[in-house]
C-alpha cells in the first residue's frame, strides 16, 4: 500500500490515544483511577479469548474515525492499552508484576508499579503487531508511541539497580530495540512519551536526557518526544509554563510534542527549539464541548511568530482516551478544519 503524501504545512495527528469504545473497556472505572502502571485486566469488558479480536476491531474504528475527520497522520489510538505505558513496561524481563511495588505518581499519590527485581531486558517485540496492523489498514503516514526510559524509571520500584540513572539506562536499551523494530515494521514516526521530564525536571536534567539519547542512538526514522502536564481528566491544576522544554534542543529527536490549549503557555518558548518540528497541542481536553475550527486556528496562530507552518503539526493536547466518543470525534473534525484554515492563509 503506497503511503499518501503529507501536506507541506501543518499536517494533523493525534498525540497517541483516542477514545476507546464502551463495549471494549470500562470507561467509568478507567476514569475514576490513576493511570495504571501495572496490568489492569479488570478494565476490559471482553472475555480474554476474544480480546485481541475486539481490540483489532476498536483499532479499525479509531483508524476510520481519524481518516473520516481528515487527519493526515494516523495512530492506532492506543486501543490495546490500559494506559500509555503499562503494556510495554510490564512486558519486560526483570519486572515482577505479580508482586508489584509502590511509587509516587506525578500528583504525589502512591500507585502500584512494576517492581524491578533483575536486569531489564526486552523478551520480544511488544508493539510490532500493532504497527503491522495499523500499516495494513491505512495508506496515510502512521505513528506509534512507546513509553520513554526516564518515565518508566520513575514509574517503577527499583529493587535491582544501584541507581535510578542505571535503571533508566537499562530501560533505554529496551526502548531502543523496540524503536528499531517499529520502524522495520512500517512506522513512519515513532514517538517516545516522556511526561515525567516535565514532572521531575531536576532528575530529567541529571540523567533523563542521557537515557533518552541512549534510546535514540543510531535510530533511522522520524522520531518524536512527547512532554506534557498530565491528563486533564485527572490533573486539573496545570502550570502556565514548562519546567523542562528548552533542554530538548539538545535531543537528537526530530519532533517535540507539547500542550498549549489547556494551559495557554507562552509560545515564545518555541524559540528555544529552533531545529525541532513541533507537534502543537491545540485541542482542549478539559472541556468536552467541541471547539470551532476558528478557535483551533487561533491557537495555531499563536505559534506562527516562532515556527513556520512547515515546522508545525497540529494535534490535541494529550489524553483524548478520557473524552466521550462523540466529543473526541467532533474535536478531530475541528482540528482538521482549523489546520486547513491556516494552510489557506499561508
Amino acid at each position: 500500500m503506497a503511503t499518501e503524501r503529507l501536506p507541506t504545512a501543518i499536517p494533523t495527528s493525534l498525540v497517541g490515544s483516542y477514545a476507546q469504545p464502551d463495549w471494549l473497556i470500562d470507561r467509568a472505572r478507567l476514569r475514576d483511577r490513576f493511570p495504571p502502571r501495572v496490568r489492569a485486566t479488570e478494565l476490559w469488558r471482553i472475555d480474554p479469548q476474544y480480546l485481541e479480536e475486539a481490540q483489532d476491531d476498536a483499532t479499525l474504528v479509531a483508524i476510520r474515525d481519524q481518516e473520516r475527520a481528515g487527519l493526515d497522520i494516523i495512530t492506532d489510538g492506543e486501543q490495546r492499552r490500559e494506559s500509555y505505558s503499562n503494556r510495554f513496561a510490564t512486558a519486560l524481563a526483570g519486572v515482577d508484576i505479580d508482586d508489584p511495588g509502590t511509587a509516587l505518581d506525578r500528583s504525589g499519590h502512591p500507585n502500584p508499579v512494576p517492581r524491578v527485581v533483575g536486569p531489564i531486558e526486552r523478551k520480544h517485540a511488544v508493539q510490532v503487531r500493532d504497527v503491522e496492523f495499523l500499516r495494513s489498514h491505512t495508506s496515510r503516514p502512521v505513528k506509534i508511541t512507546v513509553p520513554g526510559p526516564f518515565t518508566m524509571s520513575q514509574q517503577a520500584q527499583n529493587d535491582a539497580y544501584p541507581s535510578e540513572a542505571e535503571l533508566a539506562e537499562a530501560y533505554a536499551a529496551a526502548v531502543h530495540d523496540e524503536i528499531v523494530d517499529l520502524f522495520a515494521a512500517g512506522a513512519d514516526i515513532v514517538q517516545i512519551d516522556e511526561p515525567y521530564m516535565q514532572a521531575r525536571p531536576e532528575k530529567a536534567r541529571e540523567f533523563g536526557l542521557a537515557a533518552l539519547e541512549r534510546a535514540l542512538d543510531g535510530v533511522s526514522g522520524t522520531t518524536a518526544v512527547h512532554i506534557c502536564f498530565g491528563y486533564a481528566a485527572i490533573i486539573h491544576d496545570r502550570p502556565s509554563a514548562y519546567s523542562f522544554l528548552p533542554e530538548m534542543a539538545a535531543c537528537s529527536c526530530h519532533q517535540i510534542s507539547i500542550e498549549t490549549a489547556q494551559s495557554g503557555i507562552d509560545t515564545a518558548v518555541l524559540e528555544t527549539l529552533p531545529a525541532k518540528q513541533i507537534i502543537l497541542g491545540v485541542i482542549d481536553l478539559d472541556d468536552h464541548s467541541v471547539e470551532t475550527p476558528e478557535t483551533v486556528a487561533a491557537r495555531i496562530r499563536r505559534a506562527l511568530p516562532y515556527k513556520r507552518p512547515d515546522q508545525l503539526v497540529a494535534a490535541p493536547d494529550c489524553g483524548m482516551k478520557y473524552l466521550p466518543r462523540d466529543s473526541a470525534y467532533g474535536k478531530l473534525e475541528s482540528l482538521a478544519a482549523g489546520a486547513a484554515i491556516i494552510r489557506a492563509e499561508a
